[in-house]
């Protein structure tokens, strides 16, 4: 256990990053999941319903 203590120290003194993200990088990232969503409930119309709404979003 003694040798936990070093790395443990070296994790908390990396600052932490504050701030909002792009849009466009969030959307990237949301859309494999999107895509995995609409070939395991095969739901057409909820993944069009949900691209419009991120898009009006986007769009503010």
């Amino acid at each position: 256990m003694a040798l936990t203590a070093p790395r443990t120290l070296a994790r908390t003194r990396q600052p932490r990053r504050t701030g909002r993200r792009h849009p466009l990088v969030a959307t990237l990232m949301a859309l494999p999941l999107a895509v995995l969503l609409l070939v395991v409930f095969d739901g057409w119309e909820t993944v069009a319903t949900q691209a419009s709404s991120v898009g009006v979003m986007l769009g503010r």
